[in-house]
């Protein structure tokens, strides 16, 4: 019903992410590709691209931030594996992972414990990859505290170790600090195998290092933004889109929206779309970004509202009630980018993808 009744929709291409992980997994081989859909995929429909790369052999398995979202895609009938990638807490929620066959992040020894313990109440085995922090300095446990969780955890029946992996904070910008977090992350491998640790699943690379740093593809490289086509080289798959639902003309001194946030220097012509901060299109775009209408750029005018922005046709002589507008993607030979929205916005084009609302219907196309 939203998808008929009101115009504006998130369109994602497959055939964008298809190619996009077919590129990741021949840069990655012979790793495995571990396909990130946290966040809803980064708002692109965590389901319905978990089901495509299943379908399609086009990835490993899962990465998610949360029980919740494994359990999401569980419901949904996939059956690839599924790395929580987040700290669980309370710890009560591993009993809900280990249920589901998720596998779970460790990050402390008292986490290994509580793993453990919720294993062994179920009479299941658990399967988990302990983090290491290597200069993230998010979660993680320095490599002391990773050779005592893997002593606590290795020698039972009950835990399976499967995987050790870091996250590198900045491979988009910083190439020797991630080499020094590398360097980090390799002494801490080559002591666990002193200690016997064999066949662990051994992970760092996110989609900029798996690109940019061949050595850190190791086992497994864990992509998510370039899956998207939100990195250079890749194609982006989402169009934000929606069509103008009111036209009128203004005379000069006209003001537009909230606080009279902008005064017509001339006559113009104005158009009305119905999306706006409800929607994930947010107030800093107001009177900077540009929305797409007839193949042309067209400013937004005035603040944006929850549920509608103003936008200037008076160049689209052709513009109406009706016309395809496009806030995010291409239209004939322009298009609007994720990055130069976050250029407007003070941001990372991660943020303009993800806060793309729930209440915009995803659609989804070849």
């Amino acid at each position: 019903m939203a998808q008929v009744l009101r115009p504006t929709v998130a369109e994602i291409r497959l055939s964008a992410v298809r190619k996009n992980l077919q590129k990741l997994a021949r840069t990655a081989a012979p790793a495995r590709l571990l396909f990130v859909v946290k966040a809803n995929a980064y708002g692109h429909g965590a389901v319905e691209l978990a089901r495509l790369a299943e379908r399609e052999g086009l990835a490993w398995g899962f990465g998610v931030s949360s029980v919740e979202e494994g359990l999401a895609l569980r419901a949904a009938g996939l059956k690839s594996p599924v790395l929580v990638l987040g700290s669980l807490y309370p710890f009560e929620s591993f009993v809900e992972a280990i249920n589901a066959d998720l596998m779970v992040t460790i990050a402390s020894l008292d986490a290994a414990r509580q793993v453990a313990e919720a294993a062994r109440k179920l009479g299941k085995t658990a399967a988990c990859h302990i983090k290491l922090e290597t200069g993230m300095g998010r979660i993680g446990a320095r490599k002391p505290s990773v050779i005592k969780i893997y002593d606590e955890l290795s020698g039972r029946a009950d835990v399976r170790v499967a995987g050790v992996y870091t996250h590198l904070s900045s491979a988009d910008t910083d190439p020797d600090y991630t080499g020094a977090q590398l360097a980090i992350f390799s002494e801490t491998a080559a002591e666990l195998e002193l200690r016997g640790a064999r066949g662990l699943v051994m992970h760092a690379a996110n989609s900029a290092a798996a690109m940019n740093f061949p050595v850190s593809r190791m086992d497994m490289v864990r992509c998510g933004i370039a899956a998207y086509g939100q990195a250079p080289g890749f194609e982006p798959a989402m169009t934000l889109k929606t069509s103008v639902v009111f036209v009128k003309n203004v005379r000069e001194g006209a003001y537009i929206s909230y606080n009279r946030s902008f005064r017509a220097d001339r006559a113009m012509k104005i158009a009305t779309i119905p999306a706006g901060y409800g929607d994930g299109y947010i107030r800093r775009f107001s009177n900077k970004a540009d929305v797409l209408i007839g193949g042309r750029r067209c400013r937004v005018l005035g603040n944006v509202t929850m549920d509608m922005t103003m936008v200037d046709v008076t160049a689209v002589k052709e513009a109406s009630v009706g016309s395809e507008a496009v806030l995010l993607g291409r239209q004939g030979a322009e298009e609007v980018t994720a990055q130069e929205l976050a250029d407007i916005a003070g941001t990372i084009h991660y943020e303009i993808v993800t806060q793309i609302s729930a209440r915009v219907p995803r659609v989804f196309a070849e």
